[in-house]
């Protein structure tokens, strides 16, 4: 089992968030990082909004540290993390950590389509990932 999300792995998740958003036609940012939040892999899609990067990597590691998809963090704590962390953990949908066989390694964000559109793509990219756990 893998205990960190590898440049490799990030640059294969990245590889497979870009080739789902061409699909739906909605460039995005994409964001991979390791274990401990630190940016592993980054890709701004041609005519991907630029105010999406920074979300985008706030989605990427928020998820890992909470263990569940951004977006899915309970009304009212939301607020708090948010509050206590200065901005830097968010709950917009589509950030998801990367689990394998139980443990979280890392995580992606994805930002620049409708909140919808982000987690699919994010979704996507981790089945890219033999053995991560995927979100519906």
């Amino acid at each position: 089992m893998p205990e960190s999300v590898t440049l490799s792995a990030a640059r294969e998740v990245v590889d497979a968030a870009r080739a789902k958003a061409d699909e739906i036609g909605v460039p995005m940012n994409i964001a991979v990082v390791d274990e401990g939040n630190n940016l592993t892999a980054f890709a701004r899609m041609d005519g991907a909004f630029s105010q999406s990067i920074d979300t985008s990597l706030m989605k990427a590691m928020t998820a890992p540290s909470y263990g569940i998809p951004t977006g899915d963090i309970a009304a009212g704590i939301d607020l708090k993390l948010a509050i206590a962390t200065q901005g830097k953990r968010i709950n917009l949908p589509g950030g998801l950590p990367i689990i394998v066989d139980g443990h979280v390694i890392g995580g992606i964000g994805v930002g620049s389509g409708t909140g919808e559109q982000d987690r699919q793509v994010a979704n996507a990219a981790l089945a890219s990932l033999a053995g991560a756990k995927r979100f519906g």
